[in-house]
């Protein structure tokens, strides 16, 4: 294992600072980053989109719950699998208490392409509470390209609400999930970082990026 070099408290302090200053830089430049995500135009849902709920259908709009933003977890759930995808599995197990985006008039949901026959049951085996629901029989991963002829996607779609008109201002998917990972981002903080082998410094990995990656009941002991 390659570890950190050993120094005495004096030399990490200058290191340690010398970090600092450039971890600054990153944190200005991610707020400018945030701001022309926000700048972002958007784009008016004039088609209607019905998802199977724990109460029967239910819309687009009624996910938003009277809140005028709504953040939708596009779930790898294919409807032939047995279990959802672990990568996805992982950024639900992230996902904290709804109550603080309630706090700024935003939503939560998870889509599916499986029935709730099977996204359900598996969602009670993972102990989530986020509302999840089915678009089985809806053109919605289809229309937002989370479902291709190349299988199913993972991402994120927002959009905003405007008495009863519906917009799409952003998604993303693959490493612009990364901000979701919380575990990912406590890791980033260790001197092994998340141990995958595209890291660097390298000689601290034992894994392919989300090579490790289990649903949280099949890690064992």
């Amino acid at each position: 294992m390659n570890y950190p070099q050993i120094v005495s408290r004096e030399e990490w302090l200058v290191a340690r600072e010398a970090l600092l200053n450039k971890e600054k830089e990153a944190t200005h430049a991610r707020d400018k980053l945030n701001a022309e995500r926000r700048r972002l135009p958007m784009v008016n849902i004039d088609k209607e989109y019905l998802f199977e709920g724990p109460d029967g259908k239910t819309s687009l709009f009624d996910l938003f719950e009277g809140r005028n933003q709504l953040i939708v977890y596009h779930f790898m759930f294919d409807p032939s699998w047995d279990e959802g995808c672990p990568g996805c599995s992982f950024v639900v197990d992230n996902m904290g208490h709804p109550a603080h985006l309630y706090a700024r008039d935003t939503s939560l949901a998870v889509i599916s392409r499986a029935p709730l026959t099977k996204s359900l049951p598996f969602k009670m085996r993972m102990g989530w509470t986020v509302p999840w629901f089915s678009s089985y029989d809806s053109d919605f991963n289809y229309d937002f390209h989370f479902t291709t002829d190349d299988g199913e996607n993972g991402g994120v779609s927002v959009f905003l609400r405007k008495g009863e008109n519906i917009f799409h201002t952003y998604s993303t998917t693959a490493r612009g999930n990364d901000l979701l990972h919380g575990t990912y981002n406590y890791l980033d903080l260790t001197p092994l970082g998340r141990q995958e082998d595209w890291e660097e410094p390298s000689g601290r990995s034992n894994s392919s990026a989300m090579g490790w990656l289990c649903l949280h009941d099949s890690y064992g002991a």
